[in-house]
């Protein structure tokens, strides 16, 4: 059911213009905001100079950086916006001298709340006017969640849409002129949003970007907290260790797996392909060295992370970890502690217990989670048929080591929309492609060329902007010009570090193509040592 809209009231602009000759510095500190959007506080008026930091004193423990570089001349905003007569919403907006006409909306991740300053300073490096919100709480623990639907309503999905309502009223009047196109780029958490706003409002956005989308989000949180009780705690003889993992298990995955592609480099192309057998590492069956082999137990903790997660009834709950994420996994999914987030979602939003011990997770708790589905959060839409047809296009990426959600869900989604609305893959390109990265983790580093132009940091740094190389340039190319992306080149710095330089680069494929490896004594590092087919 779509959510109900008209939740913010908005006052009538000053009709007072502003003179051409007036600074840009000028007309910023001159901008009220406050004046357009009823009931809100001004919290934030600041022209930021090109090649300044910021310093973000007022920022959560929890959302890591105190301050953020800023590339572009830009009117930095801030306001606080109430929601309901419980909640509101932390909402920045940057707005860019040198603007390109367009509008962009950022995500969230994990719980979601913290405002993504790394992309409003990615966006406005690129000429977007853009915004970003905390989500509709601060931090990442989400005990304000607690007996307040208020609350998991802004996290599910008001805060997003309210940030697009405000912001391109604020767009228009700060700049006399309504911005020509709208998008919206996140990851995770903001893959989800970007897939949930083009279900419940698709005139919001006309291009959007989504990551490693947490869609079916109630069981992924699900299998996110099972894990726990598949590994156990440490010492347990279920439990296996992060050095374990990152060497002995990550190396007989590559023994198993890499070369299926043809070329042994260190990255699985293709990890649906791959038939991990742990067996081969239970101890007693081959040559080991102490350390060097599993007991049954620890077999067995293998064999079902790496198996699709079931019902009672034996339909899938949530698809198993892709083999590759093993290294990154060890540290977070699989290290023997509950995974922090999924604690606070069933604590506070599903069972609303604070004393809940995730050690006692059992699929009925997941089975109330996707009843409860707390503010509409699921996200399986099994047709978009209204976004598709006013015009939206939809770029998906997802990375094939990822640590945190796996791909496998995503080509599960794709299959999911492609079924629900009745497409053949090459109808549903007309407005929904999906590209797998291999050997990117979650949402951005791995072992291979990762870096598409997601949003913000490293991973947006030495990309240029366009169409073949970063994804924000390629679904406005798509939206504006009607080139739509047949292929990605990701790129890998050296260190990961774009001041470093290219280590190299490689195509990343329009999903169900496969990027494949001519042969041969091709250097597998080569980008035109693959193809699509």
């Amino acid at each position: 059911m779509r959510p109900q809209t008209g939740l913010l009231g908005f006052a009538l602009p000053s009709l007072a213009a502003t003179r051409s000759s007036q600074s840009f510095e000028d007309k910023c500190l001159h901008f009220r905001p406050e004046d357009s959007v009823r009931n809100s506080t001004r919290t934030e008026l600041q022209f930021v100079k090109a090649g300044s930091t910021i310093t973000l004193s007022d920022n959560d423990p929890t959302c890591g950086p105190k301050s953020q570089a800023v590339a572009a001349d830009v009117c930095r905003v801030a306001l606080s916006i109430p929601t309901s007569n419980r909640s509101s919403i932390t909402y920045e907006m940057w707005l860019p001298e040198d603007w390109s006409g367009r509008f962009l909306a950022t995500g969230n991740g994990n719980l979601g709340g913290c405002v993504a300053y790394g992309s409003l300073a990615y966006g406005t490096t690129n000429g977007f006017a853009t915004v970003g919100t905390n989500n509709g709480h601060n931090g990442t623990n989400g005990d304000t969640f607690y007996q307040n639907e208020e609350i998991v309503a802004d996290f599910g999905w008001r805060s997003l849409h309210t940030s697009v309502e405000v912001g391109k009223r604020l767009t228009a009047l700060f700049y006399s002129a309504a911005a020509s196109k709208s998008y919206f780029i996140g990851c995770s958490l903001g893959g989800r949003q970007g897939i949930h706003s083009a279900e419940l409002f698709p005139e919001d956005f006309d291009g959007i970007v989504a990551g490693a989308p947490a869609v079916d989000f109630n069981n992924l949180y699900s299998s996110r907290a099972r894990y726990f009780t598949v590994t156990g705690a440490a010492g347990a003889p279920s439990y296996i260790g992060a050095d374990t993992w990152k060497t002995t298990i990550h190396n007989e995955v590559l023994r198993q797996c890499d070369g299926i592609d043809g070329a042994t480099d260190g990255v699985i192309e293709d990890p649906t392909l791959c038939r991990f057998q742990p067996e081969t590492l239970l101890c007693g069956t081959r040559k080991t060295t102490k350390g060097d082999c599993l007991t049954d137990a620890q077999v067995q903790t293998v064999k079902t992370i790496f198996s699709d997660y079931l019902w009672p009834n034996s339909s899938i709950l949530y698809p198993a970890m892709q083999p590759g994420s093993e290294i990154a996994a060890s540290g977070g999914l699989y290290s023997g502690k509950a995974y922090g987030p999924s604690v606070g979602w069933f604590k506070f939003a599903v069972l609303e217990d604070p004393a809940w011990d995730p050690a006692s997770f059992t699929a009925d708790d997941a089975l109330i989670a996707g009843r409860k589905d707390p503010g509409g959060i699921r996200t399986w839409p099994s047709s978009l048929a209204a976004f598709e047809g006013r015009g939206g296009k939809i770029l998906t990426h997802h990375g094939q080591q990822d640590q945190q959600i796996t791909s496998f869900n995503s080509i599960r989604f794709y299959k999911h929309l492609a079924d629900g609305m009745g497409y053949t893959p090459a109808q549903l390109d007309h407005f929904y492609r999906f590209f797998r990265i291999p050997g990117m983790g979650h949402c951005s580093s791995g072992p291979g060329a990762w870096a598409v132009g997601q949003e913000g940091g490293a991973a947006a740094a030495g990309v240029p902007f366009d169409r073949e190389h970063n994804v924000l340039a390629a679904v406005v190319d798509w939206v504006e010009k009607g080139l739509a992306p047949e292929a990605l080149v990701g790129t890998k710095f050296v260190n990961d570090t774009a001041g470093e330089g290219i280590a190299y680069q490689h195509t990343h494929c329009k999903y169900p193509a496969k990027s494949t490896f001519k042969g041969g004594d091709r250097n597998p590092r080569d980008v035109g040592s693959w193809e699509c087919i």
